[in-house]
Parts: C-alpha cells; sequence; structure tokens
C-alpha cells in the first residue's frame, strides 16, 4: 500500500517473499516475547545473546566459513571490514560501482584507493601492477546493486592471491539467490572460501529481515571482533530479528523452489520484456534494470506504471552514472506469472509513451 493505493512491489529486494512469510513473523513474535524487543548494549557488553550466536553459527554453516559475526547492517559490515584490514598508505581497489559502504569504507581507513572500470579484470590487474607492494584490499560487490550483473571474482580472486591482498566480497544480491544450493556468487562461479577470504552478506535481502554479517576463518573474525570499531562501538542487533533471521534460513535450505520459481520468473520477465523490446540491461540475476537515459525519462516511467498499479523506483545519478537512468525492476518467488507478464505489458506501453514524450 502506498499512498492509500494497492500496488505491485517490483522495487524490494524480498527475493524469495519471506518478509511477510508467517513463520517468520512468529518466530520474531515469540522471541521478542521471550527476550525483549532490544539487546541494551554491543555484542561486546551485554548485548550479544543466544539468538545472536546460534544465528552467527547457522551462517557460518550455510556459507561454508569457520565463523560468522553479525553486524547491524550491511554498510556497517564493509565498513568495518574494509577499516579493520586495509592501514595507512596501503592501498584499497575497488570496482568502480561498488557499493557506497566499500568507497566509504576506504575512505575511512586512511588507505589509498583506486577504481578501475566495471567489471573489468584486466584492469584491476593493470592498477595492481603499478602498485604491487603496498596492496591490502580488493573489494567488490558480488551482484551488482544497480545492474544486476557479477562481478569476475574467479580473475580478482587470483590477482588478489598473487598480491598478497585481501579479496572482500560483497555478496548481499547473491547470498540465498544464485548457486546451485543458494550460497550465492562464490558457489555459482565454483570457487572455495579460500579464493574469496572476506564475506559480506545482508539479511534483508533474500532472508526478508535486517541485518548482515561477515563470513571467514576463524582469525580473521576474531580480528574484526577485537578491531572493527562499527562492530565494538553499537548495539546489538534486536535478538528477535536474528530469531526471525534464523527461521527464514531454514525456510530458504529446505524449501529451494522458493530460488528456483525465482530465476523462472527472472527467465519469463527478459523472454517477454526483450520480444517487447522494452530496453534492458544484460543481467541474469533478479535485478533487471530498464534503460531510459535521463532521469527525467525515468521519472515519468515510474509515474506511469505507478498508475497501472506497479510500483517500480526509478533510480538517477549520482547513485548511477550520468546518461544511465533507469527503472530497477526486482523479481521475487512471492510474484505471479500474471503479474510479470502485467509488468512486462505496461513496461512495454510506457517506455514507448515516454521516450516519444521527451523526443
Amino acid at each position: 500500500m502506498v499512498d492509500g493505493r494497492q500496488l505491485v512491489d517490483f522495487g524490494s529486494n524480498d527475493y524469495l517473499g519471506l518478509a511477510r512469510h508467517p513463520a517468520v513473523a512468529a518466530a520474531m513474535s515469540e522471541c521478542a516475547a521471550r527476550c525483549g524487543a532490544g539487546s541494551g548494549a554491543s555484542h561486546l557488553v551485554t548485548g550479544h545473546g543466544t539468538e545472536h550466536a546460534r544465528l552467527e553459527e547457522e551462517l557460518a554453516a550455510f556459507t561454508g566459513r569457520e565463523r560468522a559475526l553479525l553486524f547491524s547492517t550491511g554498510y556497517m559490515a564493509n565498513l568495518a571490514a574494509v577499516t579493520a584490514l586495509a592501514g595507512r598508505g596501503e592501498l584499497v581497489l575497488l570496482d568502480r560501482l561498488s557499493h557506497a559502504s566499500l568507497i566509504d569504507g576506504a575512505l575511512l581507513s586512511g588507505a589509498r584507493f583506486r577504481r578501475y572500470a566495471h567489471a573489468d579484470a584486466q584492469a584491476a590487474e593493470r592498477a595492481l601492477a603499478e602498485r604491487s607492494r603496498d596492496v591490502a584490499v580488493i573489494a567488490t560487490d558480488g551482484v551488482f546493486s544497480m545492474d544486476g550483473d557479477i562481478a569476475p571474482l574467479a580473475q580478482l580472486a587470483r590477482a588478489a592471491e598473487a598480491h598478497d591482498a585481501w579479496l572482500i566480497v560483497d555478496d548481499a544480491h547473491g547470498l540465498g539467490v544464485l548457486g546451485p544450493s543458494g550460497r550465492g556468487s562464490l558457489e555459482r562461479l565454483r570457487l572455495s572460501c579460500g579464493d574469496a577470504p572476506v564475506l559480506v552478506g545482508t539479511l534483508g535481502k533474500a532472508f526478508g529481515t535486517f541485518g548482515a554479517f561477515v563470513a571467514g576463518t576463524c582469525e580473521l573474525i576474531e580480528f574484526l571482533l577485537q578491531k572493527a570499531r562499527p562492530y565494538i562501538y553499537t548495539t546489538a542487533l534486536p535478538q528477535p530479528v536474528a530469531a526471525a533471521t534464523r527461521k527464514a534460513l531454514d525456510i530458504a535450505q529446505h524449501e529451494p523452489w522458493r530460488r528456483e520459481r525465482l530465476l523462472a520468473l527472472t527467465e519469463r520477465f527478459r523472454a517477454a520484456a526483450s520480444h517487447a523490446k522494452v530496453p534492458l540491461a544484460a543481467s541474469d540475476t533478479p535485478i533487471q534494470p530498464v534503460m531510459l537515459g535521463d532521469s527525467h525519462t525515468a521519472l515519468l516511467a515510474q509515474q506511469e506504471l505507478f498508475n497501472a498499479g506497479f510500483w517500480v523506483v526509478a533510480i538517477r545519478p549520482p547513485t548511477v552514472p550520468p546518461g544511465a537512468a533507469r527503472l530497477r525492476v526486482t523479481l521475487s518467488a512471492a510474484h505471479t506469472e500474471a503479474q510479470v507478464d502485467g509488468l512486462v505489458e505496461q513496461l512495454s506501453r510506457v517506455c514507448a509513451r515516454v521516450q516519444v514524450a521527451c523526443e
């Protein structure tokens, strides 16, 4: 419901349709009655409870890592990882379209940072060759949130190993969605934990709740626990959120049909939109950008879709580069085939109208 209107939501990141799952909501409610609404302190004081500990163990098992560490948001998890692992004067290398939290982490760390052309592993390797002695971190999204494409993780992993650098992969939009068992971009590309030692994941997308985590070796997590200021100096995630996430994680693992349905709907959308000549970006993930160019056109299209009963958000500079404004369509396992087909039909009409109006 938006402004009093019932809309079909094609703008959220609720990929598996778990945000409103009754069992997830019940787990949160039951834990709130038992443990209270808030944690009351940071993890290192008195805020770390049983639900936190169990969730960390389950996230570590799910990702195939030795340990996991919970954070309040994905932004804070990325900030923590970069600032803890990169020192003043060292080099942090980022994809040009990396999430703002990775960029801010590099800035706050005091390290120097460079950005290479988007998803261009050769450009990354050239940048590394120029600064071969002091590279601390290579950081990238696994799935890019505004484009839906996947980073060249295999090449970046080789480059990081060659330069003795940490590879941080923020797989916020891959975990729960990609790979044979939903373990994300690394699983899809058949990469090991050793290829990407620092994995950042979020809980507010495929798992439908809130929060984030970093997963890795015992040594890495212990180092972050002692060193990462965004972890040390903030109130712990509420235990009811952790309990809800545990239930969501369990459902995601025991109901693979959700992931299979999501990918089938993504393929259906792409096939129909391509046939209707809707201008799509090259993405086979549930993030499907409709490329419209200028901001005015994108805003007109957003309003037209709103009027037709679809909630799709226009993404404009500075979130995306100038001239690359778009509608960001995201698919969910909760969508029906009829809803997907209806969106494509409206997109075809809307794109034709707004492009003519802006000529």
